[in-house]
């Protein structure tokens, strides 16, 4: 089963595919995303990352608090949006 992380304090200037191939390190990475502004494009600072159950908890432990780009990341398991 597909689990999602949410990944804030994620440095503006981190693309996609080094969010991917950072979280790569630590576990199967199913896909990756950054929100961005819909207006100007810019990141706002958090995204999303799709894991493997059986691989969550070692990818938060390993992820949370680790440093990218200078930055700390805070990684948790994403809450259900809300309708």
């Amino acid at each position: 089963m597909v689990k999602t992380l949410y990944v804030g304090n994620i440095p503006w200037s981190t693309k996609e595919g080094d969010l991917e191939k950072f979280f790569a390190e630590h576990g199967e990475v199913l896909d990756c995303r950054i929100i961005t502004e819909r207006a100007t494009g810019r990141s706002r600072g958090y995204g999303f990352v799709e894991v493997n159950e059986n691989q969550m908890e070692d990818i938060m432990e390993k992820t949370n608090g680790a440093e990218l780009e200078g930055r700390k990341l805070v990684v948790n398991e994403a809450k259900p949006r809300e309708q």
